[in-house]
């Protein structure tokens, strides 16, 4: 059964990453059953998300990253990420890796992240491979 939150982070996801680069809505929830979700919420309301997907040997990555527009630049990306870190290091995780949109990767960088290996298009999008070392 979902986490009565789910479907928040679902609309959220969809409205903040999906629908601006034209993608149908629900259109990367493939890992949704495997990932660790985090939420940030004000009231009742799911204002940023995160999910982390296991994928082997001690790495995970970090996905669908969204925060309501209304909302950035006020430190729920970074609550998020810290709690996704601190998360990470429980299971005893190493590495951490994502796929930053060019516009998020000053963002990432202030988290602790680095660039590696070459940029590359995804959905139609530049991107460019990031990790962090736990």
């Amino acid at each position: 059964m979902a986490h009565p939150l789910y479907k928040q982070e679902q609309e959220l996801r969809n409205r903040i990453l999906l629908r601006p680069i034209g993608l149908p809505d629900h259109g990367w929830e493939m890992d949704d059953h495997k990932a660790w979700h985090f939420v940030a919420v004000e009231g009742d309301r799911v204002v940023g998300c995160v999910i982390l997907v296991p994928l082997q040997d001690g790495v995970a990555q970090l996905k669908q990253m969204a925060v309501e527009t209304g909302n950035q630049s006020r430190g729920i990306g970074r609550l998020l990420v810290d709690a996704l870190l601190a998360f990470a290091r429980t299971r005893q995780l190493q590495e951490i890796i994502c796929h930053a949109r060019d516009t998020a990767i000053p963002f990432y960088i202030k988290n602790g992240f680095e660039i590696y290996d070459e940029p590359f298009v995804e959905v139609g999008v530049p991107h460019h491979h990031m990790r962090i070392f736990l």
